[in-house]
């Protein structure tokens, strides 16, 4: 199997919300809506993310009720602490909520803050002064 993955898909107990989150209020295109069941953004090249209407997803992985999305943040790295700060002062204007107010990072040498989205998403929004993407799309950590 190649070291590839696809599709990160989220169970969401509220799609509307985040939809009002991620389309009206950061201003996400989306790949794909379909009401009342799942919406796709691409969020890198060859990526998609998914935010699947929780009765839905327990149908589809049969499980017996709805299962919260839990022990998995989103990062998104920004180009600096100023940024850190704004974003994440933005996701709690939304509609979401501080879990981590923006600080140095106990590991790795970043600033960051930890947010959720209003599904209980977290999020964690970085500056990570090693982290490089390069023109092939390689990661690096510096």
């Amino acid at each position: 199997m190649r070291q590839d993955v696809h599709f990160v898909t989220l169970s969401t107990p509220d799609l509307d919300a985040a939809r009002r989150f991620y389309v009206d209020g950061l201003g996400w295109e989306a790949l794909l809506d379909v009401p009342d069941e799942i919406l796709f953004f691409q969020v890198a090249p060859g990526l998609v993310l998914g935010l699947f209407d929780a009765e839905k997803f327990a149908q589809d992985v049969r499980a017996d009720a709805a299962m919260p999305a839990s022990g998995v943040t989103l990062a998104h790295n920004v180009g600096s602490e100023a940024e850190v700060v704004e974003i994440a002062q933005r996701f709690v204007a939304l509609g979401g909520r501080e879990v981590v107010a923006p600080e140095p990072g106990a590991f790795g040498g970043i600033f960051h803050a930890i947010v959720t989205d209003p599904n209980d998403v977290l999020w964690e929004i970085a500056h990570n002064p090693g982290w490089h993407v390069a023109d092939d799309g390689t990661v690096s950590f510096g």
